[in-house]
């Protein structure tokens, strides 16, 4: 049901206020000014209700102001808000002792507590190149690692994320990221693309480029979210540890978007089989609150004091609601995640059978991708298309945003309900329709 004047009053004057004290480099979607939300369901100040599928670009993992939540974010705030990381406190200890629990390595894990997902990555670059004593990198085009100097460097989503700020960090190589849907990379007889990918690396970078023993880390996210909710083959991780192993070159996963349960484990490098040497993580750790982290095998994280720190490392309101996400995490909202997930790819997959415009659908959990196509055959592009799906779907009470050049990710919070799925992707099918005849008649 198409929700009426848009954006309200309210919002419009909000967002002239916005854009009078705010800097122009904010990407904005479309002008939705949120009031208050619950759950998977939000308000703007208007009064208007949407359904939220991108859960704050994956972050509201627990769903809006989830009561726990905010009760454990409450009761740390009465008791003291800061003390800063030259002190100890509790809940730091606590998050940390978990997040070695569920580390996906066995040995046991180091954790070092930033303010977010690029904090976290700068960490992750700076630790890899301390331990090894080398300072080259080997990233993925069509990565997103963050907008700081350091994970911009590694960040090859957009060319536009790297205009105006030439030169950025030296010593770093990007490679093609195993697309089954768009393979860059010709496969030899009976070669899998994920080894294609590493036999490149192998053959051209550190043969030709790189000498292997400069080589600090490969970073690398499991599933990539900016560059378009990719899942690589199965053939690709394995690969990638046997080069790394080989060459004494440390495994960097980045699971800023694509861990703490979104894909319905932990993380998303354990559907791989595969263990990392140091894996970032922010995004859904805190259910919205500022945090990133930087979790290291104990033999990786070898500085010393001083050598690397931030005044608001282990903010004590973050971590309390880093555990109590976790735990809610943990206690059924994952599960949920491989249930809904599993719903929901099957219903996209039947949405995708009745519309021409859809060219794949994909992910794991709930992370899922769907890219727009002008048509199969080709697999153009599709933008405009796209950008319209998201329009339209706002306009109807539907919360989406897009990814990679035509793809719109479905992301909401880990406990929606099938009654919301099912609602929304409603709305979502509705959105196809209304583009597909706006725009190919």
């Amino acid at each position: 049901m198409k929700l009426e004047h848009l954006p309200g009053p309210k919002a419009q004057d909000l967002v002239r206020r916005d854009g009078a004290v705010i800097s122009p480099s904010y990407p904005r979607g479309y002008p939705f000014v949120m009031d208050h939300g619950k759950g998977s369901e939000v308000w703007d100040v208007d009064g208007n209700r949407f359904l939220d599928f991108m859960a704050g670009i994956a972050v509201t993992s627990t769903g809006h102001s989830h009561p726990r939540v905010v009760k454990a974010i409450q009761e740390q705030a009465e008791k003291f808000i800061h003390i800063s990381s030259d002190f100890y406190h509790t809940k730091w200890i606590e998050l940390s002792e978990k997040l070695n629990e569920i580390a996906p390595f066995q040995e046991d894990a180091l954790v070092f507590a930033a303010n977010s997902g690029a904090e976290a990555v700068e960490t992750a670059l700076k630790l890899a190149r301390y331990h090894t004593g080398r300072s080259a990198f080997i990233g993925f085009m069509g990565a997103f690692h963050g907008r700081t100097l350091g994970a911009l460097s590694m960040t090859g989503s957009k060319a536009l994320y790297h205009r105006r700020f030439m030169p950025l960090m030296n010593g770093v190589v990007h490679v093609p990221y195993p697309n089954p849907y768009r393979p860059l990379l010709r496969q030899n007889p009976g070669e899998g693309l994920g080894k294609t990918v590493v036999r490149y690396i192998e053959e051209q970078v550190l043969g030709q480029l790189l000498a292997p023993d400069d080589v600090a880390g490969i970073i690398v996210e499991p599933i990539q979210g900016e560059g378009g909710y990719i899942v690589p083959p199965d053939d690709f991780f394995p690969a990638l540890r046997e080069l790394c192993d080989r060459h004494g070159i440390l495994l960097i996963a980045d699971e800023v978007q694509s861990g703490m349960g979104r894909t319905g484990k932990w993380w998303a490098i354990e559907h791989f089989g595969v263990e990392p040497d140091i894996v970032t993580s922010a995004k859904g750790i805190a259910s919205g609150m500022p945090l990133g982290v930087c979790i290291a095998r104990k033999s990786v994280m070898t500085w010393g004091p001083g050598t690397h720190g931030n005044t608001y490392g282990g903010n004590p309101v973050s971590c309390a609601a880093a555990l109590a996400t976790i735990e809610l995490i943990e206690e059924g909202f994952m599960q949920n995640a491989v249930e809904m997930g599993a719903y929901a790819l099957r219903a996209l997959k039947d949405i995708q059978s009745r519309h021409p415009s859809i060219g794949d659908v994909r992910g794991k959990g709930l992370m899922i991708g769907v890219e727009f196509v002008k048509d199969r055959e080709s697999r153009a592009y599709d933008a405009a298309l796209r950008d319209a799906v998201v329009d339209h779907a706002f306009e109807n009470g539907l919360l989406l945003l897009g990814c990679s050049k035509s793809v719109i990710r479905i992301a909401p919070s880990l406990n929606i309900t099938r009654q919301e799925l099912d609602e929304g992707l409603g709305i979502f099918e509705e959105a196809v329709s209304y583009a597909e005849k706006k725009l190919r008649g």
